[in-house]
């Protein structure tokens, strides 16, 4: 297979973040490492496509009778056990994202043993209305459009096989197998847990500077009123992390902008829009701000939604869409 675009993977840290460029929409979504059952293939959509169940075959049976033809590119890092929105990207190996297709997961042990899917996957997507779309994000070729979501449940910590089974126009395919690494110590706050508390920078504390505190063009204003501090524990919270112009996921631009419509079309008005950026200064060479070295982000964009108690209730790596936001947003109590 050929080797994935510089532009789509990257390193931060220890980690793999993935920008993708399609389109379309999605239904719900399970916060990562929450316990629980997955049903397979939710939607009728994909279950049309009749992948099999892992019951009926085997990793090795899936690789023996289906082509490699694709890329599995995960735009998560951050697995736990229990429940996890899966997002990913695919790529030909002509490295051309593959898109609109029925797609789902299998997961295996790390030897290939114990296959458990299928697990549907839908498409998220990323667009958002004329008037919330950033230069930042309307110029840049490369960002991101939507990313494939998969709910993957994960027994327990260790290391997995994951691939995808795609059907193109009636053919099934096989994704190349990507190794996750479930439950690793430390990181970002886990859902149910209380989020650190800090202060945020405002437009008012940089005396109306936005551009000391956003790397996008035009800045968006609302999402640069509240400090978390001075929020957190009031009212529900959603707090992106995320830096448009310096963002090697390629993934900050477009989720930046979905916050902001999310902010701007939110009818109830009780809940509180945060950005933060990545970088002091907005300079990749001057370290972590304050703000996502509290949080653990090892990548970015990272997404917490908290409720009136500073809980959180949703957690989202990478790309992300608004209808999810919608939904957190709604859980948390906003």
């Amino acid at each position: 297979m050929k080797q994935m675009p510089r532009s789509f993977i990257v390193q931060l840290g220890i980690i793999l973040a993935v920008g993708v460029g399609v389109s379309g929409c999605g239904s719900s979504t399970t916060s990562q490492g929450q316990s629980g059952t997955v049903q397979s293939l939710p939607d009728a959509g994909t279950a049309k496509a009749n992948f099999p169940k892992a019951s009926s075959t085997s990793l090795a049976k899936l690789k023996a009778k289906n082509q490699e033809a694709l890329v599995l590119a995960p735009s998560v890092s951050v697995l736990e056990a229990g429940v996890n929105r899966y997002g990913f990207a695919l790529f030909d190996v002509a490295r051309k994202q593959t898109s609109g297709a029925p797609a789902a997961i299998y997961v295996a042990n790390r030897n290939g043993t114990n296959l458990r899917g299928p697990f549907a996957a839908r498409s998220e997507s990323l667009a958002v209305a004329p008037q919330y779309a950033s230069k930042t994000s309307s110029q840049d070729p490369d960002e991101a459009k939507s990313v494939y979501v998969a709910d993957v449940p994960f027994p327990k910590a260790g290391r997995y096989q994951v691939v995808a089974l795609v059907n193109l126009d009636g053919r099934i395919v096989l994704s190349s197998p990507f190794e996750a690494q479930v439950g690793t110590p430390g990181g970002p706050p886990k859902v149910g847990e209380t989020a650190p508390k800090v202060h945020t920078p405002t437009l008012d504390s940089v005396a109306g500077d936005a551009a000391r505190i956003s790397t996008r063009s035009p800045a968006a204003t609302g999402l640069l009123k509240d400090d978390l501090f001075d929020v957190y524990g009031k009212r529900p919270v959603a707090l992106l992390f995320a830096t448009p112009a310096l963002c090697q996921s390629r993934v900050c631009g477009p989720v930046v902008d979905v916050l902001e419509e999310a902010r701007a079309t939110d009818k109830n008005g009780s809940a509180a829009y945060i950005t933060n950026e990545i970088y002091k200064e907005n300079r990749l060479d001057r370290g972590l701000r304050a703000q996502p070295a509290a949080y653990g982000l090892p990548t970015e964009p990272w997404l917490f939604v908290l409720d009136a108690q500073g809980r959180v209730v949703e957690r989202i790596e990478g790309a992300f869409s608004l209808a999810e936001v919608r939904r957190a947003v709604a859980k948390a109590g906003g």
